[in-house]
């Protein structure tokens, strides 16, 4: 049986930008790519989220019995994305073969890769934390994806990476349309600063079994 045609042109995941991923993240830990999905699809997945707009749930901090509401440490409000609509599940498919070829280049490990949109009404931020700690099963490749059209950069809104101590700022992105950032969970403490106008993105995991 034949795969059904994408109703997106997702050629350009190349196997040469595999290899150009794997030895930023193998180098540095981090890349940035500029708009490396196609238009349609960017444009598909903004759409997704406008008609989830009623779905957002305010985002918190810690996992189950030690899960809480804290705007003075996030004030994000996210929306899992699930396959069904057509860009969200075209999106997930690509980062589905981004994931497969990680794992062939680098030997990482990752089984399965989780995502939501993240919503920050001006003046919200998430404060520097990590995604994971080192040694701990769970995730282990983080992904940003920006949806913010036409995007000025005297907005803010950037995400800042630091070194692993958490002391020297790395680089700092703006949330720039269709702009992918990918970095190592374990060894970069990030934060997102405040922003004068509404910031979205689709902030995902690439994660690994426990043993």
């Amino acid at each position: 049986m034949t795969e059904p045609a994408s109703l997106f042109d997702t050629t350009f995941f190349s196997e040469q930008l595999f290899d150009q991923i794997a030895d930023a993240l193998a180098d540095t830990g981090y890349l940035v790519l500029d708009k490396p999905l196609p238009q349609p699809l960017l444009d598909g997945l903004l759409a997704n989220l406008q008609q989830q707009q009623a779905s957002l749930n305010p985002a918190g901090v810690g996992r189950q019995g030690d899960y809480q509401r804290n705007e003075q440490i996030r004030g994000d409000s996210i929306q899992w994305l699930e396959p069904g609509d057509p860009a969200v599940t075209e999106f997930l498919s690509v980062m589905d073969k981004l994931r497969e070829a990680m794992n062939q280049r680098l030997y990482l490990g990752l089984f399965d890769y989780e995502s939501h949109y993240a919503v920050y009404e001006p003046g919200a931020f998430y404060q520097k934390h990590r995604d994971a700690f080192r040694g701990k099963p769970g995730r282990k490749l983080s992904s940003v994806l920006y949806l913010n059209p036409d995007w000025d950069k005297h907005n803010g809104g950037e995400l800042v990476l630091y070194d692993e101590a958490g002391d020297l700022e790395l680089f700092r992105v703006a949330p720039e349309y269709g702009r992918l950032v990918l970095f190592l969970s374990e060894d970069f403490p990030h934060e997102v600063l405040p922003a004068k106008v509404r910031r979205q993105s689709i902030a995902g995991w690439f994660r690994i079994k426990p043993l």
